[in-house]
């Protein structure tokens, strides 16, 4: 079967094909960022649970700058090769990574100086605290890797190189599998914690790992690793398009960590395991409209390259309809999966299981909003207008959400935390919809 390539005309069955291993690496990603939840909460316990899902937001916050490059990079990348200037591009692509692994290597470090005191800030005491402690400096030590895992998620697309990147994934996300099955279970109840940490940490390593190799030699790809030179308006660039990702996840996991400070309050220790299902679930749903983001994104910066307006046209119309029917789909899904997903992270427990699965069937409505405002953002970013697509990511993940986590649970008690994330999406969408009509005329789509 012909590969398919960024110049190419797309039908709902090529755009399907052409998307789908991103569709499927993130989910994979989300699939095995959940198998850590899974072995802590049946085999290590509720009270380790309850940590690893309040220092989790802090992780991801961390990995940020991965998506960051990637997306913001990878735009830059693409309309260079939609310009036909394939050398340029293949040097913004190495800059790009020297510079997300050099700002790996220092957060790693700092971050594991100071995890105490940011667990301490974030909630966690007693036993919880070194909870904590002792798997956060685990992971983070792979924090390098990490960060490399997520930007090359987006430039295997970019390179034409999709499968690539799924194949890698997997590979990524069985290694954590194997080895959580191994160490979680076999472990003596003390290291069990330790064990799962070490299990994720071994899968980011081969995540970023492979990649690097990959590209820093010969392939057969479009891009490859090789020399460069510091371009302070091309990483600025990187920076600003890529921003709205990079607020969108920084906004994200601090509501996270708003979250639990409220499900604290509200409902204890119960309350913030019950969110963290919740979590784990909403990351394999969400994952599917990211990958398709992430997938489109070097078709859609190609053709503003390639000035192809009536493709930019055919794309935007194909994307919201696919979303609609997505998004439709998964709210009947997480409704309907609601009690028997609960029961494999919580089932031990009964009054924490009644509580996350009526969480979830009200969380779930999100689902039908979240793909839009998902692929509303990614979508100005490979137009590379990282202001709109930023502006977009810090009014869904912040503004909205702070204001209704904070509001209504004053009206409807613990019910208000798990409706807050619904209005947030909602309020997302429409202000997605207004920049798209706003910026029709500007990129002619």
């Amino acid at each position: 079967m012909k590969q398919i390539q960024l110049s190419d005309h797309f039908s709902y069955r090529r755009l399907l094909r052409f998307t789908l291993p991103s569709i499927g690496m993130m989910i994979f990603t989300s699939i095995y960022s959940v198998v850590d939840g899974f072995f802590v909460s049946n085999f290590a316990g509720k009270t380790p649970f309850a940590a690893v899902n309040i220092i989790f937001p802090l992780l991801m916050m961390l990995s940020t700058v991965g998506f960051m490059f990637g997306t913001g990079g990878s735009a830059i990348v693409a309309i260079a090769l939609g310009e036909r200037k394939k050398e340029q591009a293949n040097r913004y692509f190495s800059l790009f990574v020297y510079i997300a692994l050099g700002l790996g290597i220092l957060l790693s470090i700092l971050s594991i100086t100071f995890i105490r005191p940011i667990s301490r800030l974030l909630g966690a005491s007693g036993q919880m605290l070194e909870d904590c402690v002792l798997y956060g400096r685990i992971i983070l030590l792979a924090l390098p890797f990490n960060i490399l895992q997520f930007l090359f998620q987006s430039f295997f697309v970019t390179a034409e190189k999709p499968k690539m990147g799924l194949w890698i994934t997997l590979s990524s996300g069985i290694t954590n599998m194997v080895l959580d099955a191994v160490l979680v279970i076999l472990l003596p109840q003390p290291y069990k914690l330790a064990g799962a940490a070490v299990a994720t940490a071994m899968s980011q390593v081969v995540g970023g790992g492979a990649p690097l190799l990959y590209f820093g030699k010969k392939n057969t790809s479009i891009l490859r690793l090789g020399k460069t030179r510091f371009d302070g308006k091309a990483v600025l660039k990187a920076c600003i398009n890529g921003s709205s990702e990079f607020m969108s996840n920084i906004s994200m996991n601090v509501v996270g960590m708003l979250y639990n400070i409220q499900l604290l309050a509200y409902a204890g220790e119960d309350g913030v395991a019950a969110y963290g299902v919740m979590m784990y679930v909403s990351f394999i749903f969400a994952a599917a409209f990211i990958g398709y983001s992430i997938g489109t994104a070097p078709i859609f910066g190609y053709n503003v390259g390639a000035q192809n307006h009536l493709e930019l046209r055919n794309l935007l119309k194909k994307s919201l309809i696919m979303i609609g029917l997505f998004g439709v789909g998964m709210i009947g899904s997480g409704i309907l999966l609601a009690q028997p997903l609960a029961a494999v992270f919580v089932g031990y427990d009964r009054a924490l299981m009644e509580m996350t699965v009526s969480g979830f069937q009200i969380f779930a409505l999100s689902f039908l909003f979240m793909g839009y405002a998902i692929f509303g953002s990614g979508f100005f970013t490979a137009l590379g207008d990282g202001v709109s697509s930023a502006i977009i990511s810090f009014l869904r993940t912040l503004v909205f959400q702070v204001a209704a986590v904070l509001i209504l649970p004053f009206i409807w008690g613990i019910d208000g935390i798990w409706w807050s994330i619904v209005v947030a999406e909602g309020m997302a969408v429409v202000f997605s919809a207004l920049f798209l009509a706003l910026k029709k005329q500007k990129y002619h789509y």
